[in-house]
């Protein structure tokens, strides 16, 4: 993989699918429906995700790809592959929180080497550069150059005293109940992949999900992570984290900075 080159297609579409996002959030109203399995879905995912389809597939056509709203390409059996959530944090966009992201990723032997996390609300921008290691960038995006970058990286974790991030829409008394078996020195709530981003920046220590996730919500944000020293892995066993499993289903999972003292569940 031409490492320059897919890194420079993924940081443009996703500003691309930012923007088209940012049209439907911006008007009065719009439609809101409802998928199989009941998850919310608008105009906003489904004009993403074919910007973003069409892009990834005209500059990387032999490679496959995998998509939240192409219920198509779930069936596939890959362990390398471009993976895409177009608009992730449905619920945060629908009641105009402002938390959602658009989440692009290149996964080689089942493990995210690259990604782009862009959360268009919030103007933040983060992904994996062509040497693998994570940046946010700042300006005014342009869509053809990048504009300052500046590295990130995981915090060095104080375990008396840690900094915990967890979900807007799905908190639980088991996250919970997990979470008190640490020292924690404050709490932050945030929606979409912008937990793991917040991890990666040093803004945040641990991320706990015991929960149902996709491999298109994490992949994207785990590249980012794992570029800037963090690591995730099983909420069982704390194994390391793998993609390309049947289905793309996700186990729970934990999402932190290396220092921390994990906690047997």
């Amino acid at each position: 993989m031409d490492f320059d080159k897919l890194v420079s297609v993924m940081r443009r579409l996703a500003l691309e699918a930012g923007d088209a996002i940012m049209e439907v959030y911006g008007s009065d109203d719009f439609e809101v429906k409802s998928k199989s399995d009941q998850s919310p879905v608008t105009e906003a995912d489904e004009t993403a995700d074919a910007l973003i389809s069409a892009g990834l597939r005209e500059a990387f056509p032999d490679v496959a790809l995998v998509t939240e709203e192409q219920a198509a390409s779930h069936g596939q059996e890959v362990s390398t592959f471009l993976i895409v959530d177009p608009l992730d944090g449905t619920k945060e966009f629908v009641n105009r929180r402002g938390d959602f992201t658009v989440n692009i990723a290149y996964v080689e032997d089942g493990v995210p080497l690259r990604g782009v996390v862009y959360a268009p609300a919030k103007g933040r921008l983060f992904y994996t550069a062509a040497d693998g290691s994570s940046v946010e960038e700042t300006g005014d995006f342009a869509k053809e150059a990048p504009g300052p970058v500046a590295p990130i990286r995981v915090s060095q974790p104080d375990n008396g005293a840690l900094m915990v991030v967890a979900s807007k829409s799905h908190r639980d008394q088991a996250t919970d109940d997990y979470i008190a078996k640490y020292h924690v020195k404050d709490m932050t709530s945030a929606g979409s992949s912008l937990k793991f981003c917040l991890i990666a920046a040093g803004e945040a220590d641990l991320y706990p999900r015991l929960g149902r996730t996709m491999e298109w919500d994490t992949a994207a944000a785990d590249a980012v992570l794992r570029g800037a020293g963090g690591r995730m892995v099983t909420f069982e066993g704390h194994a390391p984290f793998t993609y390309g499993k049947p289905g793309f289903a996700n186990p729970f999972f934990i999402a932190h900075a290396p220092g921390v003292e994990l906690k047997a569940p």
